[in-house]
């Protein structure tokens, strides 16, 4: 079975008939290529168990945007929603950082990080999974 974020990627690069290669953590999670195989975009995906309507606030740990941006080279957000995706650039995104955790029962504050919280926005794209 195919994983919700092997899912995400698909559908982001089935856009523009591109392809992507899974890169070794700690890095980001994936190179994204164009169909004559050359880097266009580096991308992360973050898992969103709810449908794409009640997805917002999306939230990923600021680490996680980081290591994203510092590859320099369009840096793409990808949230894995239940029934399809909402994907931006980083650079045309705004967000709110605040100390927390991705879990909700980590509430003891040495197991919180920063994370930034996504509110709905013009520059969010978003495709449905068939």
């Amino acid at each position: 079975m195919i994983s919700s974020e092997d899912k995400a990627i698909n559908a982001f690069v089935n856009i523009f008939s591109g392809s992507y290669v899974k890169l070794v953590q700690p890095d980001t999670k994936y190179k994204v290529l164009d169909k004559d195989k050359n880097i266009i975009a580096y991308a992360d995906v973050a898992k969103r168990n709810r449908t794409i309507s009640t997805a917002y606030p999306l939230i990923v740990k600021a680490s996680t945007l980081v290591k994203l941006v510092d590859k320099r080279l369009n840096p793409v957000m990808i949230w894995a929603c239940d029934d399809g995706i909402i994907y931006g650039k980083i650079k045309d995104l705004v967000c709110e950082m605040k100390w927390g955790s991705e879990l909700p029962q980590a509430t003891k504050p040495e197991y919180g990080e920063l994370i930034c919280f996504f509110e709905k926005q013009k520059q969010f794209k978003y495709i449905k999974y068939t």
